[in-house]
């Protein structure tokens, strides 16, 4: 248990302060306008569950002071990010909600979706519930603005061709690629689509009716039926965006659902009074929160990263954060102009979060019914590994190891982490076998244990903020094979001095028998039982881990051009000359002279290029 700082240590002043375990490794993270205050709450008596589990399990406290309240905000996010303490409020569901984007860099913009991070160049829209709405939602509109849906490579190959494609045909596509429009007309395209989509629909309307009814009384009745057909599409969309606001408000509304130990937050994006996109998560509840704290965590995973849609103008919440001045200050900041967070009390907004708060209820009822299993036979399988295989503890961190190779060549090894019955991903770590063993699975298996666990005992000498990737130990390690990869397991923790810290078994292939040091016959673990799918899942995504590894060096290999090698002929040169001169076949025919032309191209590299090139093999 973490023991109190001696009187008069810890300063009166805003700060984020980190609580340990034994490990070094931060299990919590805080903020405070006064340090001193916030601190000594941790050390009395009739603390709340939670909180009095977190100061059991550390063993010390430190802190970090910044001049103000929003510095310590920004602080205490960017500890949390970095170093996900597993007692702080966590986002359980990482699900990547699809947006419609429009790469608005390029030089023929296009619509797609796009998950995951924000990029330069991109305008987004959304977040959609799912990837077939977005689908729906262009295949209506691209009868009103024809612009490209293809693939970069799809364009060039029909570039190539000299023909568009069927979407061309079919007026889904005004066919840039075959130059069947001009530059400003296809810009004017992007342009309609990005103010549509940004909710300014009146303008396309008037346009599209004003056009259908110059065409009419100029007897061009085909133009006519055409333009219809594009309204049609266009107010079908429309129909679907829901008017919630005023024409000019952008805000978001947040709905809550929660229980003891997980809380439902659903956001609708409301853009010029129309509902333009919904987001969901679920957050864990591992630290004692009232409803104020809580909202304060829901708006720094909501806008930390700000959300590729933008920052709106107001938030409504169902309740106050803890410092709304201080959540109002920071937001504004990520906008560019000011932010106001408002709990509404009647009228329309008053109901439109009551929407929202009923979608957040029903999905915390779905998920209640997933985590339930999930919850329950993750702890299964751990006190049940802990009763078959003898460990002094549940093992809530295992590593895996695992070994691939084609004939002895490309040969590598991999190591997957399971924390609390779930894949760490972030954790998992590959290795290239440096000891050019040939086809030795226990030579490979040695020298990877070796330079994991000898990183370890480094590690475990340096100061904590100094420690890398390798600075945890499983409480269970799992080799793949049978007695003779255990047989080098041991081995290696023996000479290392850990044998007495660290478990460790391995699981056969054949009739999935566990195997544990000192004894010959295998751990009959029951087929059927949680214990064991655990450790097949983990041995099958190591080994999974160890394919992908091995198959991307061998495919590195096998694509090794004549251009590699040449000095200033880095990877970004390399594709633009590949790319502007029509292929590598290409590349080789040049002269000289063709290449020196480029004038993006060193004439040395050219020389080098060149001679490369022309050298006898």
């Amino acid at each position: 248990m973490v023991q109190r700082p001696p009187a008069g240590t810890i300063p009166d002043t805003p700060g984020s302060y980190q609580f340990k375990d034994g490990h070094g490794r931060i299990i919590y993270v805080g903020k405070a306008k006064s340090l001193r205050s916030r601190l000594s709450n941790y050390f009395q008596t009739n603390l709340p569950a939670r909180t009095a589990q977190m100061v059991a399990t550390a063993e010390t406290v430190e802190w970090i002071q910044v001049r103000n309240d929003l510095e310590a905000l920004l602080l205490e996010n960017e500890l949390i990010k970095r170093h996900k303490p597993r007692f702080n409020v966590r986002l359980v569901d990482d699900k990547s909600y699809p947006f419609l984007a429009v790469t608005v860099q390029d030089q023929w913009p296009r619509p797609m979706v796009m998950r995951g991070a924000r990029k330069k160049g991109v305008r987004y829209f959304g977040p959609y519930g799912h990837a077939y709405a977005i689908r729906e939602t262009l295949d209506l509109l691209l009868r009103t603005f024809p612009v490209r849906t293809c693939s970069d490579n799809k364009f060039a190959h029909h570039e190539r061709l000299g023909r568009p494609c069927l979407l061309f045909h079919i007026e889904k596509c005004c066919g840039p690629c075959v130059g069947e429009v001009d530059a400003e007309t296809y810009q004017r395209y992007v342009d309609e689509l990005i103010q549509f989509l940004e909710g300014d629909t009146d303008a396309v309307v008037a346009e599209l009716e004003s056009m259908m009814r110059e065409a009419a009384t100029e007897l061009e009745f085909e133009k006519a039926a055409r333009l219809r057909d594009r309204l049609a599409s266009v107010t079908k969309v429309i129909e679907r965006q829901q008017i919630v606001a005023e024409r000019n408000e952008d805000l978001d509304v947040v709905g809550v659902a929660d229980d003891e130990l997980e809380t439902a937050v659903q956001v609708f994006h409301v853009r010029k009074g129309k509902v333009v996109g919904r987001k969901g998560f679920i957050m864990d509840k591992v630290e004692d929160l009232d409803s104020h704290q809580l909202t304060g965590r829901i708006l720094e995973g909501l806008y930390d990263p700000p959300p590729p849609i933008g920052m709106p103008k107001q938030v409504l919440v169902p309740w106050d954060p803890d410092d709304t001045e201080l959540y109002q200050q920071w937001l504004s900041e990520l906008r560019g102009s000011a932010v106001s967070i408002r709990v509404p009390q009647r009228g329309d907004k008053r109901a439109l979060q009551d929407v929202v708060a009923h979608n957040a209820k029903e999905e915390l009822v779905r998920h209640r019914l997933k985590r339930s299993s999930d919850h329950n036979s993750r702890a299964k399988a751990l006190n049940e590994l802990q009763d078959h295989l003898g460990l002094p503890e549940a093992p809530l961190r295992i590593e895996c190891f695992d070994m691939s190779h084609l004939q002895g060549t490309d040969y590598v090894g991999s190591m997957v982490v399971m924390e609390d019955g779930l894949a760490k991903k972030s954790e998992y770590r590959r290795f290239k076998i440096k000891s050019g063993q040939g086809n030795d699975d226990f030579a490979a298996m040695e020298e990877v244990l070796t330079r994991r666990f000898s990183a370890y005992l480094a590690e475990r000498e340096l100061p904590v903020a100094e420690r890398g990737k390798f600075q945890y130990p499983p409480q269970l390690l799992v080799v793949d094979g049978g007695k003779g990869q255990l047989g080098v397991a041991v081995r290696v923790l023996t000479e290392l001095g850990l044998d007495e810290e660290i478990p460790v078994a391995s699981l056969a292939k054949r009739f999935e028998e566990v195997y544990l040091p000192g004894s010959s016959d295998p751990v009959r673990i029951p087929r059927q039982s949680e214990a064991l799918y655990l450790l097949q899942r983990i041995r099958d995504e190591s080994h999974r881990f160890a394919i992908s590894f091995h198959r991307e060096l061998r495919g590195k290999r096998m694509t090794t051009s004549v251009l590699d090698g040449i000095a200033g002929l880095g990877e970004t040169r390399k594709k633009r000359l590949i790319k502007e001169l029509g292929g590598v076949k290409a590349v080789k025919t040049a002269s000289l002279e063709t290449l020196q032309d480029l004038s993006w191209l060193p004439d040395a590299v050219a020389q080098a290029t060149y001679d490369k090139i022309h050298s006898p093999r």
